[in-house]
């Protein structure tokens, strides 16, 4: 029986059955999510760049575990204890055999440094070129006074004797089971997108070790070369000189300029015709490294444009310090590699109007 009262027939904004506000909330859970996921790397960037060394560090031990499964066919945690075993080896010799004359040299380079430093400033202040020392090292503390929260951590030995173990500890455990920690991300990706996901990923992978491969050779090769030339020319500290030299070599551009600058400043502390010495050995180096190595090694590894590694260098040291200047190689090429696989899928797109990836993992 009807008492003549009609009743609204449109669905309630609160009726989770109705399409439209299903795709209202859809679409407010991606964007807050969004917000959420940039608000979480803001505040852990520090813990995220350590993952992302660890990460780095596991790329280059599965790279000495492939490497070796080459010329040696057993398992593969027997392979990457012989790889950690060398490298462990290998540090705890370089030590044992230059470690009295490693902790001298960096003494004296430390010293050396600073009357260099500061002979250079009085020639400045002489020429009126720049204010005079007191107010040079009034300047310098308020500089780095001023660095950001991001850096400051760096400053501690502590943290960064902290950081580091967690790296390799990181390092060390998804070298063991790698594919273990990829199916677990590919778990996190939509069933739809897990196929391309993957094949994204190892693509990743093999830039990144291939890309490490490269730094590698080129560390070993400036540092044996530079410590040779320096020591045949006779200048001061050539060995710690040469380990400075490979280590910075791991980032282009920048480690360059600062082995030159230290390179320069300890051989003209020796005299003038030393220091001509020191700075012609940089010259050398760096144009045959420049010209001959890093073009042999790029087209075997990845090839970066200098101005993009030195502009992705200069983002990420501003900001995340220099952590983030150390990994910023590493994070152009991932992102070149899904930039690259992302222009594949397009094309491929465009010419048959299917989404299927080009290659089968």
């Amino acid at each position: 029986m009807s008492d003549g009262v009609q009743t609204v027939q449109e669905p309630s904004p609160n009726e989770l059955r109705d399409p439209l506000v299903r795709t209202e909330l859809k679409r407010a859970s991606v964007w807050l999510g969004l917000a959420c996921a940039i608000a979480l790397a803001v505040l852990l960037v520090q813990p995220l760049l350590i993952i992302f060394a660890g990460l780095v560090f596991a790329s280059m031990l599965d790279g000495g575990v492939r490497l070796l499964g080459k010329v040696l066919p057993i398992g593969r945690g027997w392979r990457l204890l012989i790889v950690v075993l060398l490298v462990v080896l290998f540090l705890v010799g370089t030590f044992y055999l230059t470690g009295v004359q490693l902790v001298a040299q960096f003494t004296q380079l430390q010293s050396t440094l600073v009357a260099q430093f500061n002979t250079f400033t009085d020639w400045l202040s002489s020429k009126g070129v720049m204010p005079g020392q007191s107010d040079v090292n009034g300047i310098l503390r308020q500089a780095l006074g001023s660095v950001g929260r991001l850096t400051s951590w760096v400053g501690t030995a502590i943290g960064a004797l902290t950081s580091l173990f967690m790296i390799l500890v990181i390092g060390l455990f998804v070298a063991m089971e790698p594919r273990l920690y990829g199916r677990g991300l590919e778990w996190m990706v939509p069933t739809a997108n897990r196929r391309e996901f993957a094949l994204v990923l190892d693509r990743m992978g093999q830039t990144l070790r291939r890309l490490l491969a490269g730094r590698l050779l080129g560390m070993a090769f400036e540092g044996v070369l530079t410590f040779i030339i320096l020591e045949v020319f006779g200048v001061p500290m050539a060995l710690v000189l040469g380990i400075i030299a490979a280590i910075l070599a791991f980032i282009p551009n920048v480690g360059a300029f600062v082995t030159g600058v230290l390179m320069t400043a300890v051989g003209f502390s020796a005299g003038v015709d030393t220091g001509l010495a020191a700075l012609a050995t940089y010259v050398v180096v760096q144009t045959f490294d420049g010209y001959v190595v890093i073009p042999m090694v790029a087209k075997r590894t990845v090839d970066l444009p200098p101005a993009l590694t030195l502009g992705a260098q200069i983002l990420a040291s501003a900001l995340f310090g220099i952590m983030g200047l150390a990994l910023a190689d590493p994070m152009t090429a991932l992102i070149k590699v899904a930039l690259e696989r992302s222009s594949e899928r397009e094309a491929k797109r465009k010419d048959d109007g299917s989404d299927e990836p080009v290659e089968q993992v």
